[in-house]
């Protein structure tokens, strides 16, 4: 049940928005192994001039960025499973959005069963319930 809030620098744009949120159901269904019926997303623009790197706006160049948050149940993934996603979503963004910063990134939050959930229930109770 992961939760994606993924921020692009550039103008709003509708179609971009709907291939970022496909793409990254698609990853983290492939390489974390996450149910994609229950994977959100939601696409966040951010105007060049408001996004900063090494001190300068992204307005005067060619390169953008992103920020990706993907909020998954702690433990339910290995390092080397993250290592993958994270190469890959930086593929997929370069593919996506043109030349990318590298300082653009990718963030996987390990969130405690017991602190994490939805529809009113935790993590921890799902699991509790089906043991």
């Amino acid at each position: 049940m992961p939760y994606l809030h993924i921020q692009l620098s550039g103008e709003p744009d509708d179609h971009l928005a709907a291939e970022v949120a496909s793409e990254a159901v698609a990853l983290t269904s492939r390489l974390l192994g996450k149910d994609a019926a229950l994977t959100a997303v939601v696409v966040d623009f951010i105007a060049p001039a408001r996004w900063f790197v090494a001190g300068r706006a992204l307005s005067g160049g060619p390169e953008r960025s992103y920020h990706w948050l993907v909020s998954i149940t702690d433990e339910t993934n290995t390092k080397a499973e993250k290592a993958a996603y994270l190469a890959a979503v930086h593929q997929s963004m370069a593919r996506l959005l043109g030349p990318v910063a590298e300082h653009s990134y990718v963030h996987v939050a390990d969130l405690r069963a017991a602190a994490y959930g939805y529809g009113g229930r935790t993590q921890e109770a799902r699991y509790q319930r089906a043991a």
